[in-house]
């Protein structure tokens, strides 16, 4: 990296972007990742302005419903986190935050079941996108293990029912070992760190990977060609 002369006078923001194409420090680590950065995520892929005109269908819309609706379960999560069980089952207040956390939790899984049938019978693989599919399908299925373990984690008799009953099953496989359903405290911090945590990084993964390759056209719609850009079209909408 090259080092500035500290009696220089401090440069201003126009004058570090014309520097930063400078040949001399293409060569500098810095410029590579920033170079490598911008190839692999342009600015204008990440945060398009405009949207192709199909997008406008209903059945683009499950997706943003289910991100939604994933926000509003990690924060009512957050806040039922911090008061405890005993808050969430006595205040009336905690009971409040518990049923909307609940009910995100089923808008949340209802979009996303709809957003994945929908996209399978779009053939959403279509066009190099069959890893933004197969992430899609991932965090469906990690989503059903975060959405078991909320109900291990409720403190009542349903979680007391469901956990003896699942109890045996899991260790008919063995992983009963190190996967105990009837301990709560390994059961919440599963349901609160460690699978919130994957569900989050998948779904950004996989919006990102929307971005960089754009939402899978319709069937009627004949432009995935070569030389035509991912998801472009006739008309466009305002994203």
């Amino acid at each position: 990296m090259t080092i500035a002369d500290p009696k220089a006078p401090r440069p201003d923001q126009a004058d570090l972007d014309k520097a930063a194409d400078r040949p001399e420090d293409a060569d500098q680590w810095t410029a590579k990742i920033r170079t490598a950065a911008v190839e692999a995520l342009p600015p204008q892929r990440m945060l398009p302005d405009r949207q192709p005109a199909y997008v406008a269908s209903w059945i683009y819309v499950f997706g943003v419903v289910t991100i939604s609706a994933l926000c509003v379960v990690i924060a009512t999560g957050f806040v039922l986190a911090i008061f405890g069980p005993n808050w969430w089952h006595v205040s009336s207040t905690g009971l409040f935050v518990n049923s909307l956390h609940l009910w995100s939790v089923e808008i949340f899984m209802f979009a996303m079941v709809v957003h994945l049938w929908g996209k399978f019978f779009m053939a959403a693989w279509r066009g190099k996108r069959k890893a933004t599919w197969i992430s899609g399908v991932v965090v469906f299925l990690v989503s059903v293990g975060a959405a078991f373990t909320g109900y291990l984690s409720q403190q009542n008799f349903d979680s007391q029912w469901i956990s003896t009953q699942a109890k045996d099953g899991i260790n008919s496989t063995g992983a009963g070992a190190i996967f105990n359903v009837t301990n709560f405290g390994q059961m919440i911090m599963w349901h609160i760190v460690l699978l919130p945590l994957c569900v989050v990084a998948l779904v950004g993964l996989h919006v990102l990977m929307v971005r960089l390759r754009g939402v899978v056209t319709p069937f009627a719609a004949k432009n995935e060609t070569p030389g035509v850009e991912p998801g472009a079209a006739a008309s466009e909408v305002q994203a």
